[in-house]
């Protein structure tokens, strides 16, 4: 009896000591946690110090132009939070209205002050006051950190500077540096312009802002510099880089050695950057109303960058041109890349500007096409507008003497002052009347020259001509009209893409999207809908359907073409012509009672061929891909350290356009999938081919996946990225504008999804980041940041190389294999027979991708083609020693897991969303849920968030008929596109990596739990203290 009161003393002791130590390790946990988390770089960037941020400027637009101090006014006498200042403007907009305010906010109290401010009556939106750092010489990240300033791409440079371009196409550099020939020193006099001189007209009385770093008062080759206004903080007037007066010398220069186009031009010189290149959303939207207020006549921008999400800047240059300023912009210096057009010159009320040399060929460095607004629905713009000489061109020095420069921000003001030169021709009380952005516009690419060699997304309508737009304006009538007005399948390479690839039966629809300049108003409508008129019988094989905007503003609007040809063609060989008309009405003009309206035409001559063989069939998914912006995407390969963001596109005619055209060579039919997989019918593909994907995937999509393969024949080859949280969270930095951690979203790819893809067939990839050179019979690759295949089905075959492995979690292993140990073999590439199907897996896309390609794998593409489409086997990919005897497996709990510290839902298109066929999928399935599902599917939920349902976003505008962005003018509180992504993503700041159940929910847990577990313990020994007392009284009483 003593004995088992002893056993029972030392249970009931044991759980209490060891109860009291996991309170008191539970209570230092959650201290410790707490305290860590004050300092989040300590747990995430230990290399890093997080600069101190205390406070931020935020700008508040009104739905009203008033004063400042009645905006001011209205704010103290609504808001209760404290922890705000209003910051006072002194600059030149100061005696004019504005439609802003910018606040001070401290950090502390941001949340609450922003929440209350935007819940105010007159409030349109609260957005962050970004910051602009234009590299003139340099881009926005260096060594993998970010600049400071807004992400803006290099503008001009000097060619002894810039010696060499970077093709990224391949290992070699371009020399580009050439001497010019003394005719061609004038680049005014390759235009013409001396016509125009001699005939009286030099730009007088036309009022030109330039938007720049300023110019000098007494500069001796100006003769009219109406006025110099500084918006910056620092207190000069004075251009102290050369760049703001070398613009202004290309449009109005009078010196010998560099003419400008308009010597007589009204010259406004608007100083928005300081001499450290920097500037601020709040200096663009006060010079831009200062603008507005004095009447300006052309405005120069030659800046860009890729976020063309930064909505107060983008909305106020709508209001720009809807003011009837014609603004001019450069498309930017990203090129030979493709998808890498600058905002603001890719809008559509903009002219966007591309550069060429002095041989008429496209300058390397010159942004290529398309516009990547629309994707994935839709399909991008035709842009750059023109192109005009942009290298070795040569302007003012800042204070006597000319030099060259180079760059798209030279080749902008070559239009602008060609554009000056233009208005002026129009007598001055009736410019106003015909000219407009539209109007000009107009008279630009329909007088361009078409050069012979570039396409329509290298070199929009071809090199600006002086001369005829000259005479088209000279008799100019207010018109509507559609650019580009006529495509044309047999003339390649203008009008590649679509001349590469015919029409035929059973595809999905080729969408071809122009833009329709309405001259006749800043505002107008499409009276009825667009009509296909074939020219003969075999017309009516072709289908068009169409999306546009049934109000066009400001002075543009989008006019989409979905095409497909009718079962009844599927065995037609030949041409179909026709053309598109859509009828455009505008409000009266001032002193006129009835509309104006015009009917525009775009003519198409389309190449048909018979239905390919389903072997020869490719579709390209577009749906799961995920770009910059609206979140941070990073870049595929990680040793690229001066573009860290993935914003080109990631589509088949951008940064995939060299694949594209070698799967032509090849005789493969390449379509692309901008809906879920249920929205295709997989029995006339060979090939479903998913390349660096992003995004999540709806349930409904991996069991008809898995159905299309095993039981369809369908072919699918996946090559995947690299996917490492702990690498994700290194790449985070601290934007010193928006005051808020930038971190990756995903990976290269979204492994974690693709594993759930690829489930079914008991595939997946793991989170190395492996690197290295390999060969596959005698072809020679790199492999860059890839990942690594950790599950693959016994009878599969694997082929695997020594790589070493970069991600964080890899290092202490590299240590150890620098010191001498042998690199192990790491499976990147797998092949499967599955059911009546195949797959094929690889774990790298940046052979692929031609944004950063080292080299390329097109011959891997091409034999893993073979086998998922044709079921044709090479020997070596198949040979013996790669088949698996065992399968290759790795637990749950070692696969990559989802981020839960990231909102998923504020960037995909799956999260959070309705499965829903879109307008780029077959006719038959739009607004359906696709082929064989007619129940309305549930929304995909990522683990630990609710669903959210933020409508539709700035990426299916395009794919919802009749859509239209949001005025200015308009109150658009809880679904604007500022609310929806620059409020999430600036300053809600949801994709901070603050892992917030290793910080506090699971020591807080561990704490209760401990203190669950005392209070159990003492219940139980106080309760058997009681029944011994009981026992003892009843044995005594016996």
């Amino acid at each position: 009896m003593h004995f088992r009161h002893t056993m029972l003393s030392a249970q009931s002791s044991f759980p209490l000591k060891s109860s009291l130590f996991i309170l008191l390790l539970s209570l230092s946990l959650f201290h410790f946690n707490l305290s860590f988390r004050s300092s989040p770089n300590l747990t995430l960037t230990s290399d890093r110090t997080q600069p101190q941020a205390s406070r931020a400027n935020y700008i508040v637009r009104f739905i009203d132009y008033k004063p400042a101090s009645e905006h001011r006014s209205y704010l103290e006498s609504s808001l209760r939070s404290e922890g705000w200042e209003w910051i006072q403007r002194n600059n030149p907009a100061a005696k004019f209205p504005t439609d802003f305010g910018l606040l001070s906010v401290r950090d502390s109290v941001k949340e609450s002050v922003i929440e209350e401010i935007e819940r105010l009556g007159f409030v349109k939106d609260v957005n962050v006051d970004l910051s602009y750092s234009r590299g003139i010489l340099s881009g926005a990240f260096e060594n993998g950190r970010k600049r400071p300033g807004k992400i803006f791409t290099s503008m001009s440079f000097s060619e002894k500077e810039k010696h060499f371009h970077h093709s990224g196409l391949s290992n070699s550099s371009l020399n580009w540096s050439r001497h010019l020939l003394m005719q061609r020193s004038q680049v005014t006099s390759l235009f013409g312009a001396d016509a125009l001189w001699r005939k009286g007209y030099t730009g007088a009385k036309v009022k030109m802002a330039i938007f720049d770093t300023g110019i000098r008062a007494d500069h001796p080759h100006f003769r009219n510099i109406k006025e110099r206004t500084n918006w910056t903080n620092e207190d000069t007037l004075n251009d102290n880089l050369g760049h703001g007066t070398f613009v202004a010398g290309v449009i109005a220069g009078e010196d010998a050695e560099c003419l400008g186009f308009a010597p007589d031009t009204e010259i406004y010189a608007f100083r928005v950057f300081t001499d450290a290149q920097v500037s601020y959303t709040s200096w663009f939207l006060d010079a831009f109303n200062y603008a507005i207020a004095i009447n300006m006549d052309v405005l120069n921008l030659s800046i860009g960058g890729p976020d063309y999400l930064d909505l107060p800047f983008v909305e106020k240059v709508w209001e720009i041109t809807a003011n009837n300023i014609i603004m001019v912009s450069a498309i930017g210096n990203d090129g030979p890349l493709y998808g890498t057009l600058n905002n603001p010159a890719d809008q559509s009320d903009v002219i966007g500007v591309g550069g060429i040399d002095y041989s008429d060929h496209i300058a390397s460095f010159s942004s290529r096409g398309m516009s990547t607004w629309e994707i994935p629905h839709g399909y991008g713009r035709v842009k750059p507008d023109i192109v005009a000489y942009g290298r070795e061109i040569m302007g003012s020095k800042i204070s006597t003497g000319c030099k060259q420069l180079s760059g798209t921000s030279v080749a902008s003001p070559v239009v602008a002052g060609v554009v000056c030169l233009l208005v002026s021709i129009i007598p001055e009380n009736k410019r106003k009347e015909i000219l407009n952005p539209a109007s000009m516009k107009q008279a630009l690419v329909e007088g361009a020259a078409k050069l012979v060699g570039p396409n329509m997304y290298e070199q929009g309508a071809g090199r600006v001509d002086l001369l005829e737009s000259f005479e088209i304006l000279k008799s100019y009538q207010p018109r509507a009209s559609i650019f580009p007005s006529f495509l044309d399948y047999t003339n390649c390479p203008y009008t590649w893409p679509f001349c590469r690839q015919a029409l035929y039966s059973g595809a999905m629809p080729v969408i071809f999207n122009a833009t329709i300049l309405n001259g006749m108003g800043v505002i107008g409508y499409v009276q009825s809908p667009p009509t296909w008129h074939p020219s003969t019988e075999e017309g009516n094989l072709l289908c068009i359907h169409f999306t546009y905007s049934e109000v066009i503003w400001p002075w543009t609007g989008y006019l989409a073409l979905h095409m497909q040809i009718k079962e009844e063609g599927a065995h037609f060989s030949g041409v179909i012509e026709g053309n598109v008309t859509v009828r455009v009405y505008s409000p009266p003009a001032q002193g006129e009672k009835t509309a104006r309206t015009s009917t525009c035409v775009l003519q198409l001559k389309l190449n048909v061929v018979p239905n390919p063989p389903r072997s020869k069939r490719i579709l390209w998914d577009q749906f799961h891909s995920i770009k910059y912006p609206p979140g941070y995407i990073p870049r595929d390969s990680l040793d690229v350290r001066n573009d860290i963001l993935d914003w080109h596109g990631d589509h088949l005619h951008t940064n995939f356009h060299i694949m594209f055209n070698m799967l032509r060579d090849a005789g493969y039919y390449v379509e692309t999938l901008g809906s879920p997989f249920t929205c295709f019918d997989a029995s006339n593909y060979g090939t479903l081919l998913l390349v660096d994907l992003e995004d999540e995937y709806f349930q409904e999509e991996i069991e008809k996946l898995r159905d299309d393969v095993i039981n369809t024949g369908l072919g699918l080859a996946v090559f995947a990225e690299w996917y490492n949280v702990d690498t994700m969270v290194k790449m985070r930095f601290f934007d010193d504008n928006t005051r808020s951690w930038w971190t990756p979203v995903t990976g290269g790819a979204n492994i974690p999804a693709l594993n759930d893809l690829l489930e079914p067939f008991g595939i997946a990839f793991g989170d190395k980041i492996l690197n290295g050179d390999f060969s596959i019979d005698g072809e020679h690759s790199r492999y860059a940041s890839g990942t690594d295949i950790v599950r693959f089905p016994r009878d599969g075959y694997i082929h695997s190389f020594p790589f070493l492995d970069s991600s964080e979690s890899g290092a202490t292993q590299n240590v150890l294999l620098n010191s001498g140990m042998n690199k192990a073999d790491s499976p990147i590439l797998g092949l499967l027979d599955a059911g009546e199907g195949r797959i094929a897996v690889y774990g790298d896309s940046n052979c692929l991708d031609s944004s950063h390609m080292v080299t390329n794998c097109y011959w891997l593409l091409r034999k893993i083609l073979d086998f998922t489409g044709s079921n044709i086997k090479d020997p070596v990919l198949f040979s013996e020693s790669a088949k698996q005897d065992v399968p290759l497996y790795e637990d749950d709990n070692r696969l990559p897991s989802r981020r839960t510290d990231v909102n998923y839902t504020l960037y995909s298109t799956v999260t959070g969303k309705d499965l829903i066929c879109r307008s780029d999928s077959r006719f038959e399935v739009w607004g359906t849920k696709g082929y064989n599902l007619h129940v309305r599917g549930r929304n995909k939920i990522m683990p630990g968030h609710d669903v959210i349902d933020l409508g539709r976003g700035l990426n299916s505008t395009f794919g919802s008929s009749r859509s239209r962005r949001p005025k200015f003018t308009k109150k658009t509180k809880g679904d604007s596109l500022g609310n929806r992504y620059f409020g999430l993503l600036y300053r809600d700041e949801l994709d901070v990596p603050e892992l917030v159940a290793s910080h506090w929910v699971v020591p807080a847990i561990v704490a209760v739990t401990g203190f669950v577990l005392i209070l159990s313990i003492w219940r139980i020994h106080h309760k058997r203290r009681r029944r011994r007392r009981s026992a003892s009284g009843r044995l005594a009483n016996l």
